[in-house]
């Protein structure tokens, strides 16, 4: 086995230093990119020789197989030093990813799920590849009840180029053509309808100027390319992006290509490609410029030269501040960022890679861009990328388990997370399905919720220290609604904490810092817990309005050991099955983010489908409908339920959040404590309502005035279809925050038009959540 403790050494000495360009001792290496491996799932690495991949087996009931395959699809596991494979149960895992590429490699005749079984070996596994090969890493699993003594999660899997080895992401699939455009360079190239291209920053923060003309008019001596101002009106955006808005356009309005995969997401269609005018009038006569390089490369395919080009400058940061000037920076790019588009006809492209080195758009270093062109056969899916914070490594947004059937229902998703999500489905509309919710019943997908399992005989002590509620107070089968704070008594995050068993837990809630604040805090008091990023593997829904227990009722069997349907009360807990005690497991909560009477049902990803065609059927007579995004906003602003980066942000406590009630000051000790016992004797901010008297909804931050003072902004606002008026939720000072004042929202700057409300409580709707509680 290669478990050497000098490659693990050496893996670890592989670290980032500053930009993507610079590590450990050698020039252009990408980072180590960091993968994660679920259960019964299997992940494909294209490996080169000199490459270090690492899989973390910390936990001695990790297990990984490892198949491995030549490019002539012979099996190579020997080559790392690896015992020989072993049979590998198909139901272990899900085989169809795996036996799709051996068939597309032309080995599906030999085709034996046989692996190197790796297991409960407490430390990384460290793997050198001898030559370059095809790694297939699965993680086996059982299926295996959702409550346990263990809930096996997700593997952390890093690969490391060799130091000599490209730095270039693997490819999305079929590559017709490839070729790298040097820097200070441009090249033009055709692409045919329904062809790919993907668009590379090879060593990250270098802007590429990009352009295409429809080969069908260049014939006809007409220049019909892509138009900044006509893709801007169409898409409403600075730029389009994969989801619903995703086309560039021509200056007829028609689209020329689709945005299908940005893994960047800041780019700029609003400058000019670099001119030699401009970079004369800043001292630098005679200077190599993008818009020259752009027209050289394009004189073959009878494109007349133009002193300055438009062009769409992908990876080029910019934006325009409150004074309406444009600005910019250096480039979000990292190494390996791309851009992949679909032609949406013939096409003939150009791309550069930008030369300037007097400003920071190219971090001050101007580097290389590569192209890859894909056949139309290549199934390249929509993607953005997501990062858990800013500098972690990058994921590429995946489907969520119950996303074959969302898909028939809309076009209309936009990435939650990691998870595309539906905004909302055309057949009720998103005012429909708010009045489902009120009405009938809703089924919303929130998979991309984050769940940890803390686990452990200090599992209490852990979330005591942690959380504001008093966590000792939580009985087996309940759940709460509970706050994380930093010593300052900032909300960190929030969400729902379940208690599974006496040392079990499970934290539902928004954002990895949950994750990572909890692992310091346990590392800092030495307590002996562990915590379980569960990653994908558990996604839910959210069936929510009143006749949500009628249609629970048609399907939910529990066990004698467990509560009943009936017996879980708001917050509480229980383990279902679908029909019988044979069915399909399920986690049911009743719990929601609507403020209506609501459950929400977790489930393993293989079973997912059943359980939505299941709910679904059994809701039909009651009126049950698919609900999105945005119906969601409108019904949890209603009820007064805050929302990160609205009503908790950077610099507000919990109180001036509104979230005091989910505080017990009274608890011994919890980070935070201190400060939020201050800042309660003297508070300066509070969170209140405003009934607006117009239909106006105000943007998010929009002042709030008394008179010619600005006294507070706006968190969240709709326009509420109960009250018929706009609603929104205001942080104001302590002084102007007493009930029924009247207060203006301002618009047009603040000054020129202003938008007159009462204070009121929040919630809107259901004051004392009566809803909730039936």
């Amino acid at each position: 086995m290669v478990l050497a403790t000098a490659l693990i050494r050496e893996f670890s000495n592989i670290s980032h230093q500053g930009r993507g360009r610079h590590f450990a001792g050698f020039e252009h290496a990408a980072s180590p990119r960091k993968r994660l491996l679920e259960p019964r799932m299997a992940l494909r690495l294209n490996v080169a020789a000199g490459d270090l991949v690492q899989v973390d087996l910390s936990d001695p009931q990790d297990h990984v197989a490892i198949m491995a395959f030549t490019d002539e699809g012979g099996r190579c596991e020997a080559a790392f030093g690896l015992p020989a494979p072993v049979p590998l149960l198909r139901s272990d895992f899900d085989s169809e990813e795996v036996t799709g590429w051996l068939v597309r490699q032309g080995v599906a005749r030999e085709i034996r799920f046989t692996a190197t079984s790796v297991t409960g070996v407490r430390e990384p596994l460290v793997l050198r590849a001898p030559q370059a090969c095809t790694l297939w890493l699965v993680a086996p699993a059982e299926r295996t009840a959702l409550v346990s003594a263990r809930a096996t999660g997700a593997l952390v899997v890093m690969h490391q180029r060799a130091p000599d080895a490209s730095a270039l992401p693997d490819p999305l699939g079929d590559v017709r053509e490839e070729f790298t455009v040097s820097r200070a360079t441009a090249r033009a190239f055709e692409v045919r309808r329904g062809e790919f291209v993907q668009i590379i920053d090879v060593e990250g923060q270098q802007c590429s100027d990009f352009q295409a003309f429809r080969a069908s008019g260049l014939d006809r001596g007409q220049e019909l390319m892509i138009d900044s101002t006509a893709t801007r009106s169409m898409v409403r955006r600075a730029f389009p992006g994969p989801g619903l808005f995703d086309k560039f356009f021509d200056p007829q309005m028609v689209p020329m290509m689709r945005v299908v995969q940005d893994t960047c997401g800041r780019h700029d269609t609003f400058g000019l490609a670099c001119t030699a005018r401009g970079y004369e009038e800043r001292g630098f006569p005679g200077h190599v410029n993008c818009s020259d390089n752009i027209s050289g490369a394009l004189d073959s395919f009878g494109v007349a030269s133009r002193r300055a080009w438009p062009a769409i400058n992908f990876f080029w940061n910019t934006w325009i501040d409150e004074h309406q000037h444009l600005l910019t920076e250096e480039s979000h790019s990292r190494p390996g960022d791309y851009v992949a588009l679909e032609a949406l006809d013939d096409l003939v492209c150009v791309s550069t890679a930008c030369p300037d080195d007097i400003d920071p758009i190219n971090g001050w270093n101007p580097t290389d861009v590569h192209v890859r062109i894909y056949r139309p056969e290549t199934r390249i899916t929509r993607a953005v990328a997501y990062r858990s914070k800013e500098d972690a490594p990058m994921q590429i947004s995946q489907h969520s388990a119950f996303h074959a059937r969302l898909a028939p229902l809309t076009d209309q998703f936009a990435p939650a997370r990691d998870l595309w999500t539906p905004v909302s489905f055309p057949s009720s509309g998103t005012l429909g399905e708010y009045w489902a919710c009120r009405e009938a019943a809703t089924l919303q997908d929130m998979s991309g919720l984050r769940k940890y399992d803390i686990i452990g005989p200090d599992a209490e002590r852990l979330l005591q220290k942690a959380m504001t509620r008093d966590i000792a107070r939580l009985a087996v089968w309940r759940a709460s609604y509970a706050l994380m704070c930093d010593e300052s008594g900032e909300v960190i995050d929030d969400g729902t904490l379940f208690r599974l068993a006496p040392d079990l837990f499970r934290w539902c809630c928004g954002n990895e810092e949950s994750g990572r604040w909890l692992g310091k805090l346990a590392e800092r008091e030495g307590l002996q817990v562990r915590i379980h990023d569960m990653q994908g593997s558990l996604p839910n829904l959210a069936l929510q309005g009143p006749r949500s227990r009628d249609i629970l009722r048609k399907l939910v069997f529990t066990q004698p050991h467990v509560p009943t349907l009936d017996q879980v009360k708001w917050f509480g807990v229980t383990v279902g099955r679908l029909n019988d005690r044979e069915g399909v497991p399920f986690l049911l909560t009743r719990t929601g983010y609507t403020g209506e009477l609501g459950y929400e049902i977790f489930c393993a990803k293989e079973n997912a489908l059943q359980v939505w065609d299941s709910v679904m059927a059994a809701g039909a007579e009651f009126g049950l409908k698919p609900m999105g995004s945005a119906a969601l906003e409108t019904i949890r602003i209603e009820a007064g339920l805050a929302a990160a980066g609205a009503e908790f942000a950077p610099g507000v406590d919990a109180f001036e959040a509104g979230l005091g009630f989910a505080v017990s000051l009274k608890k011994a000790d919890f980070v935070g404590r201190e400060a939020l016992i201050r800042n309660a004797e003297a508070p300066r901010r509070v969170l209140r309502g405003i009934l607006l008297e117009v239909d106006d909804v105000p943007r998010h931050g929009a002042p709030v005035f008394c008179g010619e003072r600005q006294v507070g902004l706006v968190t969240s606002a709709t326009r509420s279809p109960m009250l018929e008026r706009a609603i929104a939720m205001v942080r104001l000072s302590v002084e102007n925050a007493a009930p029924e004042t009247k207060l203006e929202i301002g618009q047009l700057d603040g000054r020129m038009k202003r938008l007159s409300g009462t204070l009121c409580d929040v919630p809107f709707v259901d004051p004392t959540r009566e809803r909730a509680r039936v």
